[in-house]
């Protein structure tokens, strides 16, 4: 089976990412699927991102918005994307996900920054 059939048409996914002490945590986040890719948006001050910034390894998994896992857990690479990139997975976020995804960016988080985090499979 396809690696990336499981994703697609569905909301959540939940992120594994590895804090330095290799202690996994997991976080049900909002995605977009394009190819062999999944991205997804947060601040910059988020405890993902600062795990990413330390180790780029993650896993992936369907999940419902609790973060219950529903699929089976898939190995990828994270990085952050550009700003051209990051606009472009905005739009399509805003697009599939509507008022919900417009009303998260209201929640704004001080002086942090949106970022959009890929994750290659």
């Amino acid at each position: 089976m396809d690696k990336m059939a499981q994703f697609h048409d569905k909301k959540y996914i939940s992120l594994e990412t590895n804090r330095k002490n290799g202690k996994a945590v997991r976080t049900p986040v909002w995605f977009i699927q394009e190819g062999e890719e999944l991205f997804i948006r947060t601040d910059s001050d988020t405890g993902k991102a600062k795990r990413i910034r330390n180790s780029p390894k993650v896993r992936v998994a369907l999940c419902n918005m609790r973060g219950t896992v529903k699929g089976d857990w898939v190995d990828g690479t994270a990085r952050f994307v550009d700003d051209a990139t990051m606009e472009r997975i905005q739009g399509l976020l805003k697009k599939k996900y509507g008022l919900f995804y417009r009303l998260t960016g209201l929640l704004g988080r001080g002086k942090s920054k949106v970022v959009v985090i890929a994750v290659r499979i």
